[in-house]
């Protein structure tokens, strides 16, 4: 009761902004135990609710498997007074970023109040000091990201414990682990509301998460609210040249070359983002781009890795791949005639005679180069699998460097060690989600929010700007996903250990289709030191604008 206790006699922003302190002060940086403790310490709270008193078994939580940090996830479900089986779903994540970008200031990172005095007087920044002095702001690592996220959903939750007879359905809060780095507690949470869809009968109407929203511009008031969130790709390309030494390096085919044309014409190429009226989408980056060589000597490389970020929106993964791999072709072309025409200069400026030299590089998909090797009688998943057993007896942990080695060994395990790009991918991936309004879910949905939305604008003068897709990443990516079989294989198929690496249900996603809409908590600067959550919006507007879309949908 000691949390219920402190929370009854305040008002409804009040408890959200009890909560969102006690939250910030609480350390659960992503893949530490401090977000088992911070399972915990939610546990408490929703437990110390009288409606969970009485109900001890509408409160759990679910160990994620195989997790080496014991991480948690932490459900509650509240059941209207109504037979109803509809089902509205809260979903917020309890992990956050590390505070190395505090520097000096570390030891403060979660202690709102601190930094409130710190900023008072920091005069670098003129905008985050009158913000400090406004007093309307609230500080501290996780304080937009996304503590206070959680601190409006238990206050909500709170709420309709007490007022069941608004609720005219079920309200399932999910707290989820991991979102900031492989999603581990969103996949998790997929059996879980599988298996309570099942014994309970639910109908899962959507989800309402509630991730950071911030100002796009200066000036901007605007509060964005998405229908959806964008999807993500990995695409990864292993690139294996031809090795030469220094003092012959035109007749080799230098693979750092092709990586940097790739990266030259794939990261910060708006040109490759889907055109969506209205949405705002962001073009691919480079990630990462290394070559192979572990010390320094007068050789070329003989392979580099490079992979991006490739927000995904409404393109088949298919299709999607094709063009990659297009890219990439041009790409080897282009450095296969930069080459010729540099040896060609080479040999007229020292007088040498004619010389044949071959730069040709092939390119293809992890699929098709396997069934490649499958042809020539050579056991693929054997040596994927002597991959992962190595990987994991050597304590590797990077997912997406196991993937480059399982590749790298496939292509090894060739007789012919051609040059060669091989196009695969990678984790994580998240597909995108939106609500369909070519449903009669979908456009009742839109009509509950849009309805919501208009009357919080006359009662605040908020202005409010609905988007079809949340343009960062979110757990709501992994309750649904629209893609084809074809799909699925294609993901499969070229994206090497998958089973381990990343395990994802697709076909339960498909069967799931909840709908996620983003009605986030509003603030500037998150993953930032100055993180800090606007309080007079999110602490009291949002709380009600939540309530409210909640029994409109209810």
């Amino acid at each position: 009761m000691l949390m219920f206790a402190k929370l009854i006699s305040l008002s409804l922003h009040e408890q959200a902004e009890y909560l969102t302190r006690a939250l910030v002060q609480k350390v659960s940086y992503n893949h530490t135990e401090g977000e088992r403790k911070k399972a915990g310490f939610l546990e408490d709270i929703l437990r110390s609710f009288p409606y969970f008193e009485e109900n001890k078994d509408h409160v759990w939580t679910q160990d994620i498997p195989g997790d080496e940090l014991g991480r948690k996830n932490v459900y509650a479900f509240l059941s209207g007074t109504s037979s109803s089986k509809k089902t509205l779903i809260y979903l917020a994540h309890l992990d956050t970023v590390g505070t190395e970008d505090f520097g000096p200031l570390q030891n403060i990172a979660h202690d709102p109040e601190a930094l409130h005095q710190f900023f008072l007087h920091y005069d670098a920044d003129p905008e985050l000091q009158q913000d400090a002095i406004s007093n309307e702001w609230l500080f501290g690592r996780g304080a937009l990201d996304m503590q206070s996220g959680i601190a409006v959903h238990l206050a909500n939750l709170l709420y309709f414990s007490d007022n069941l007879d608004e609720l005219d359905g079920n309200l399932l809060v999910m707290f989820t682990a991991d979102e900031e780095g492989e999603h581990r507690g969103s996949r998790a949470a997929l059996g879980e509301l599988l298996s309570l869809k099942k014994n309970l009968g639910l109908e899962y109407m959507a989800a309402i998460n509630n991730d950071f929203i911030s100002p796009l511009y200066d000036g901007d008031q605007t509060k964005y609210i998405y229908t959806g969130t964008a999807g993500k790709v990995l695409p990864c390309f292993s690139i294996f040249g031809r090795e030469t030494h220094a003092g012959e390096s035109l007749a080799g085919i230098d693979p750092t070359l092709i990586a940097a044309e790739l990266t030259a014409r794939i990261s910060q190429n708006f040109q490759l983002t889907e055109k969506l009226e209205g949405e705002l989408v962001l073009p691919p980056s480079c990630l990462f781009m290394r070559d192979d060589k572990k010390r320094y000597d007068v050789q070329t490389a003989v392979s580099c890795r490079v992979y991006f970020n490739y927000f995904v929106y409404e393109k088949p993964l298919k299709q999607l791949s094709n063009e990659l791999k297009t890219i990439a072709e041009d790409a080897s072309i282009a450095v296969e005639n930069r080459l010729a025409a540099a040896f060609k200069d080479f040999r007229n400026a020292n007088e040498l005679p004619e010389r044949h030299l071959d730069w040709k590089t092939e390119v293809t998909t992890l699929d098709d180069f396997l069934g490649c090797l499958d042809e020539k009688g050579i056991d693929t998943p054997k040596i994927v699998g002597d991959v992962l057993k190595r990987c994991t007896l050597n304590g590797e942990a990077d997912a997406r460097i196991i993937a480059f080695d399982i590749v790298e060994a496939l292509h090894q395990s060739d007789p012919e060690k051609k040059p060669r790009v091989i196009l695969f991918y990678g984790t994580p991936f998240l597909p995108a989600n939106t609500v369909d309004t070519n449903t009669d879910r979908g456009i009742f949905l839109r009509k509950c929010l849009e309805e919501v939305l208009e009357e919080e604008t006359k009662n605040s003068g908020e202005i409010f700007k609905v988007r079809k897709y949340f343009p960062y990443l979110s757990d709501g990516s992994f309750l649904s996903f629209r893609g084809s079989d074809e799909d699925i294989q294609s993901l499969k198929k070229n994206f090497p250990g998958l089973k381990t690496l990343f395990p994802i249900p697709l076909r339960d996603m498909r069967d799931l289709n909840i709908p996620v809409i983003n009605l986030g908590v509003y603030g500037k600067a998150g993953h930032k030191w100055t993180e800090r959550v606007y309080k007079p919006y999110t602490l009291k507007i949002l709380p009600e604008l939540i309530r409210n879309l909640t029994k409109r949908i209810l």
